[in-house]
């Protein structure tokens, strides 16, 4: 595979440049171009000004854009795209009920926070009519999850599980599962790291214990949270995104990563190789959504009818690596990315993990304080 993918940090380098510096253009946009719905007491007014509909604000992960496909977006709508990059969940919920995610369009939330999103009655329905490519394209496991019944309010951008990476030429053994880590915490000291996401080590601390990634039962995570904390001296921190340059530079032996990362770094290494654990992990999905309180809704449906395209998917999953959950995308791929095995991995491996599920506002807030405790003992 090529080895022009960039490292986290070289993205958001170039995006600063390339995201701020795309032309705007004045030839309006071509997709979802319907009139806005109307709009009924409980909505807010979501008038916009002409400068607003040729813009477009999309709060997302690293790596989910690029400047190639920002620049292709203008070129088909005239909408010129700016990129907010956050690095959780949490994060991203934390700012929008702060009031400070007013501008964004498109958001893209992971599986259980749609959930939490719907909740709160953040998000606005999908009228399915305006996603001219359709949701058929989608692989029919992704066309009415369990997160989100009939994708009303969300459809799955890309998927993936979330696992181990580690330098297979300086460990002497290589791990196998979660409890890895804790048999040869001495051995990893100062050399690991774990995903700065509440919901995330949990659920591998649950896992690493026979537990579900999902459990909501008090003694089960406090029985996590202890064996977390058994762990934290071996930690060099929690970070979601950090880890690559360090693993790359020699300075980590194993991160907790998602699968999508792993395929990135080992392309620049091939000593990175990438691990499901034994006991299970987590499968989860990331996806698109429109808030309500989105100014440019016309755009949005752009933005989503453009990125169902199979080229563009193609395209973009062949640069940056992630696997996709649109048939007639995964058809347009190279045989190597379809076969690669930490993109699209085995039913058996898949079979072994779990989605990640909202759990409703007070397990959510256990969970939180689990959270909090851990992170600062």
């Amino acid at each position: 595979m090529s080895s022009a993918t960039p490292t986290r940090r070289q993205f958001l380098q170039q995006s600063a440049a390339a995201l701020s510096g795309l032309a705007l253009s004045s030839c309006g946009w071509t997709l979802g171009g319907q009139p806005s719905p109307e709009i009924d007491e409980d909505t807010p007014n979501l008038a916009v000004d002409s400068t607003a509909a040729n813009e477009l604000f999309i709060y997302t992960w690293a790596d989910y854009t690029d400047a190639d496909l920002l620049r292709s977006f203008t070129e088909q709508t005239g909408i010129r795209v700016i990129v907010d990059i956050y690095d959780s969940n949490e994060a991203m919920l934390a700012k929008m009920q702060a009031g400070g995610g007013s501008s964004y369009s498109i958001i893209y939330p992971s599986d259980y926070m749609v959930g939490r999103m719907v909740q709160l009655q953040m998000l606005r329905p999908l009228e399915r009519s305006r996603i001219v490519e359709g949701l058929g394209n989608l692989f029919e496991k992704f066309q009415d999850p369990e997160y989100d019944r009939g994708n009303r309010y969300s459809v799955p951008f890309t998927w993936g599980t979330t696992g181990l990476i580690y330098n297979s030429a300086r460990l002497s053994t290589p791990p196998d599962d979660w409890e890895y880590l804790w048999t040869h915490q001495s051995e990893l000291s100062g050399r690991l790291t774990l995903m700065n996401d509440v919901r995330e080590v949990l659920g591998a601390g649950l896992r690493s214990l026979g537990y579900s990634y999902n459990s909501t039962d008090r003694a089960q995570l406090h029985a996590a949270y202890e064996h977390l904390v058994n762990l934290k001296p071996a930690l060099a921190n929690f970070t979601t995104d950090g880890w690559r340059d360090l693993i790359l530079a020699g300075d980590l032996e194993v991160a907790m990563g998602y699968s999508f990362d792993a395929l990135s770094v080992s392309d620049e290494n091939p000593d990175l190789e990438y691990v499901v654990p034994m006991s299970g992990s987590s499968l989860w999905t990331d996806t698109m959504v429109i808030p309500r309180s989105a100014p440019n809704v016309q755009g949005a449906y752009a933005w989503i009818n453009f990125m169902f395209q199979p080229r563009v998917a193609a395209d973009l999953i062949e640069r940056l690596y992630f696997a996709t959950p649109n048939r007639a995308a995964y058809n347009l791929l190279s045989q190597e990315l379809r076969e690669n095995p930490t993109l699209f991995p085995s039913e058996s491996v898949l079979e072994r993990c779990e989605g990640i599920l909202p759990l409703g506002t007070e397990k959510e807030k256990l969970y939180a304080r689990y959270w909090i405790r851990l992170k600062s003992v």
